[in-house]
């Protein structure tokens, strides 16, 4: 499913060696990496490696600081200038509607920001009225939902120290529905439960009658760079569909993550 590959004679080997290694300078600590350890991180040869690290070096897309590597000050002024989720969108896109299809219901993304927030970037919709959901639901994309009510909001919560945590709420967690966590210590428990299961759920706590889950999307390296998650009415989407829901939801999210990340080039 999604956008056919390009063919393997248009793709040129050594970009997507470098991209590689850009990717893993991404998740290094900030004081970077030698050559040797971003070599063996992302299955080169040290001499491929050095060889791209120091192209990558004269045009500034990687800078060294003794014998570590980091990522170039050229690579953060056009990161700057890039729209950060168009591309991203459409390559989603077709995923998405292939899950609003199947099961009739409301389909979003929600991309994280440098803030440690969700922005939530694309949607696709099945041919069911929204029902229940419609006030909250209408116009989706460019909203940002309350962390402790949304099932999106619990996936993100979930992957962060509880100090941070503790900042990105405020003081008093607002109650939507009488079904609203509003307890810090309740919340708490269920972001433990959250990070053991992979996923989150929220049963008329953001609105009456709306049912959410949400799965997380994963970079290359395991990072959380997106949420997936599914909105339905409850009187059509019941607790037991959710096991079936979630399975798919994950294999769409390995499917994102293979089609934004993965690449096949050889040493």
């Amino acid at each position: 499913m999604g956008e056919a590959s390009e063919p393997a004679e248009l793709l040129n080997k050594s970009v997507l060696k470098a991209v590689r290694l850009l990717r893993e300078l991404a998740i290094q600590q900030k004081s970077g990496a030698t050559a040797s350890t971003l070599a063996k991180a992302v299955g080169l040869s040290r001499p491929t490696a050095f060889r791209l690290l120091t192209s990558l070096e004269r045009v500034g897309m990687v800078d060294r600081i003794g014998n570590h590597y980091v990522l170039g000050w050229e690579l953060a002024r056009l990161g700057q200038k890039a729209d950060p989720y168009a591309g991203l969108v459409a390559r989603v896109q077709p995923y998405l509607q292939e899950l609003a299809d199947e099961f009739n219901e409301s389909i979003t993304l929600s991309a994280v920001n440098s803030a440690d927030r969700l922005d939530l970037v694309a949607e696709a919709q099945g041919s069911h009225v929204v029902g229940a959901t419609s006030s909250s639901l209408a116009r989706m994309v460019g909203q940002q939902y309350p962390l402790h009510a949304s099932s999106s909001g619990k996936v993100l919560l979930s992957e962060l120290p509880i100090e941070r945590v503790n900042e990105l709420l405020p003081a008093e967690l607002e109650a939507f529905t009488p079904h609203t966590i509003t307890d810090r210590d309740v919340l708490f428990r269920e972001l433990e439960h959250v990070r053991e299961q992979g996923y989150a759920v929220i049963d008329n706590e953001l609105e009456e009658g709306l049912i959410a889950l949400s799965c997380p999307i994963r970079d290359s390296g395991g990072a959380l760079v997106a949420v997936i998650n599914l909105n339905a009415p409850r009187y059509r989407f019941g607790r037991d569909r959710i096991p079936q829901a979630v399975s798919r939801l994950r294999a769409a999210a390995d499917q994102m993550t293979s089609a934004l990340w993965t690449t096949d080039a050889e040493d």
